[in-house]
């Protein structure tokens, strides 16, 4: 059952403009947005993010569409329960049971970050309710073979870490604005709205445990790239931020190797391509419906 959230004082409700709505899940309540009518339009944000990633998006689709964006628990306004794993398997889990719960069909699946294995998951155990899949930066395969991950993961699981996740609140407030090519486009306003779900140690677990999970789960990564044949035949998009320096273009080239067919356009802009470019990328997606 959906029920209205108490507004956070924080939120600008110019920026965000939205009915916020929950839904109870077995592990926590769950916020989301579901705005307009049609086809669903399914937005899945990776970290530090949350649906207000997807204001824009959310904005211009709900006029032909019914757009819908969560927030994984632990972030945005969702419940950030404290016994909750967090692990990307967690969230699917979770993904997934909303989807049976609103009996979402015919979907079109936008996913970005860790949004994408976790949403491609989902995907992969209910293909039959997706119909189109829209990636921005993100992987579906293993990750400890990359040295660069081997070393974010040595440093997270680190008691300066720990310290760093937790106590300076590190994601949200200097990760963030290093997936900028543009940092000018970061207002003050809108990377409070990144900062302030966040706004206490208590809250920042699910910052961490995300983080521990980059390369804690690059099995269960593997695991999915193997089962991908079930999404296969779908239409697919990229829309892929050129100046990424940790989602390189060679992360890309291995989705282009996998899936020939995939549509692929390249933006120049940094890792949160949402934020930098959204009105190219709105284009590049209305396009791809209507195609």
């Amino acid at each position: 059952m959906a029920m209205k959230l108490s507004t956070p004082e924080w939120l600008d409700k110019v920026e965000y403009p939205f009915d916020n709505k929950t839904i109870q899940l077995q592990s926590g309540t769950m916020h989301y947005v579901d705005e307009g009518e049609g086809d669903p339009i399914l937005f899945v944000h990776g970290t530090p993010t949350w649906s207000f990633l997807y204001r824009e998006f959310i904005r211009d689709f709900s006029k032909t569409n019914r757009a819908i964006a969560i927030d994984h628990l632990g972030f945005g306004l969702s419940e950030k329960p404290e016994k909750f794993f967090g692990r990307p398997q967690d969230h699917t889990k979770n993904l997934s049971e909303f989807i049976q719960k609103k009996d979402l069909r015919n979907i079109t699946l936008v996913v970005h970050d860790f949004g994408g294995p976790i949403g491609l998951a989902a995907a992969i155990k209910q293909p039959k309710r997706i119909d189109k899949i829209v990636i921005f930066n993100t992987w579906l395969w293993e990750t400890e073979s990359y040295k660069e991950v081997k070393n974010i993961d040595k440093v997270v699981r680190s008691f300066l870490g720990r310290f760093l996740y937790i106590w300076m609140n590190f994601s949200p407030r200097v990760l963030l604005k290093k997936g900028f090519s543009d940092q000018s486009v970061l207002s003050g306003l809108i990377h409070q709205h990144y900062l302030n779900p966040f706004s206490d140690r208590a809250s920042r677990w699910s910052l961490y445990r995300l983080a521990g999970a980059l390369m804690g789960s690059s099995d269960w990564y593997q695991s999915l790239w193997e089962k991908l044949e079930a999404l296969e035949e779908k239409p697919w998009l990229a829309l892929w931020g050129m100046k990424d320096k940790f989602l390189t273009p060679d992360f890309l080239h291995k989705w282009e190797q996998r899936l020939p067919d995939i549509e692929t356009k390249k933006i120049p802009s940094g890792h949160f391509v949402q934020e930098e470019k959204p009105d190219e990328s709105i284009k590049h997606i209305r396009n791809f419906l209507e195609s």
